[in-house]
């Protein structure tokens, strides 16, 4: 093979693999969002501890 496709051939493979490790390390730290139980219930209940703290500062 020439020698620019060996190059280029090795540095794809490397930018693959970074990818790839990057993936990996972003997936292993989040959670799926439909994973997480009573979604609505917290969403509303935030809601109304924001209305309350509003109604406090006025």
């Amino acid at each position: 093979m020439n020698r620019n496709k060996i190059v280029f051939l090795i540095l794809a493979v490397c930018f693959l693999m970074a990818m790839l490790w990057i993936g990996y390390d972003i997936s292993t730290r989040t959670t799926f969002p439909g994973s997480k139980g009573n979604l609505k219930e917290r969403i509303t209940s935030g809601e109304a501890d924001s209305l309350q703290v509003n109604k406090k500062e006025k």
